[in-house]
């Protein structure tokens, strides 16, 4: 079995992957989603996931490379991470009282004799609702650092907690590796859930 390598320097990806591939490498992309046109939000996570896995396993001469992207969509504006506190407030305050949906993109690109043999890719769309936030709320939030990293300037496994009034999807797509469809992309190229690869 070629080793596994996750193509994200994202702690929690990394603590998600961990569920299903107990060892694997870290080696992260250099990609910046930026280049991708956001819209659709579908298609831009895919293409981010995909360039970002590819980019590592052409590095690669037997591996199988994951790759990942989550873009978070309220109304018809496509919110990544924030460049700095006052985008996170901007992000936040759209955020506040409404509904969105969190798309994560996920690729699988497994690496033999130096070429690329299989790749494949899905994505997950996750419905989330706000509650209505206080700008003191949100200074306070935006004082904790959480936000600056995260897609739409939350993260639902941390302190962001609070500003999630409910979810309709998968929650780990919110997190930022949507586990099931990985587990089946991983399936049909043959790695085994739940064991060290031999």
């Amino acid at each position: 079995m070629p080793r596994i390598v996750l193509a994200s320097a994202s702690p929690r990806r990394r603590e998600l992957l961990r569920l299903i591939v107990p060892r694997f490498e870290v080696i992260a992309s250099s990609f910046d989603e930026s280049k991708i046109p956001l819209w659709p939000p579908q298609e831009h996570v895919l293409k981010s996931s995909c360039v970002k896995a590819s980019e590592v396993a052409a590095q690669l001469d037997d591996a199988i490379v994951i790759g990942a992207d989550t873009v978070v969509v309220v109304g018809l504006e496509v919110l990544g991470k924030p460049r700095d506190n006052e985008d996170a407030r901007r992000m936040l305050r759209l955020l506040s009282g409404r509904c969105h949906y969190v798309y994560t993109g996920v690729t699988v690109v497994k690496r033999g004799n130096g070429r690329t043999e299989i790749s494949l890719r899905d994505f997950a769309r996750t419905r989330v609702r706000f509650c209505k936030l206080r700008d003191a709320v949100i200074d306070a939030y935006i004082a904790t650092g959480e936000p600056l990293d995260k897609a739409g300037a939350y993260g639902i496994q941390e302190k962001g907690c609070v500003l999630v009034e409910k979810i309709c999807g998968d929650y780990f797509t919110v997190v930022g590796l949507p586990v099931f469809r990985l587990s089946r992309l991983l399936q049909k190229i043959g790695v085994p859930l739940f064991s060290d690869p031999p």
